[in-house]
């Protein structure tokens, strides 16, 4: 039997960063939660949003600011790294997936 070692989703120092600036500009901080839905046009599609954290929750902190994901879409987010980017088309948050066997131009929508 071979057992597989699946790590949870990583957070960029940027993310994070950019987490704080949201936070600081609203009376209640929250953390952003990303999911994972079916749906989209590849077949699943990411959910980022903020919200308060649940006891179903993983949750990744680093100086206070908190990103959850929820049990059910964990497997999904193995080993993928949660970023902000900056990009002449916008600024958003973003999902490098190794799970995904591809994914639409949106970037949002992925299939496994």
């Amino acid at each position: 039997m071979t057992l597989t070692l699946t790590l949870p989703p990583k957070v960029t120092p940027r993310a994070f960063a950019r987490l704080a600036e949201i936070n600081a500009t609203m009376g209640d901080a929250k953390a952003l939660r990303i999911a994972v839905d079916g749906g989209g046009c590849s077949g699943f599609q990411y959910d980022i949003r903020l919200d308060d954290p649940t006891d179903d929750d993983l949750v990744l902190e680093h100086d206070g600011q908190k990103v959850v994901v929820d049990s059910v879409s964990l497997p999904f987010l193995a080993d993928a790294v949660i970023d902000f980017t900056e990009e002449l088309i916008g600024a958003r948050f973003t999902i490098d997936n190794p799970n995904a066997t591809s994914s639409c131009g949106c970037g949002t929508s992925f299939s496994m």
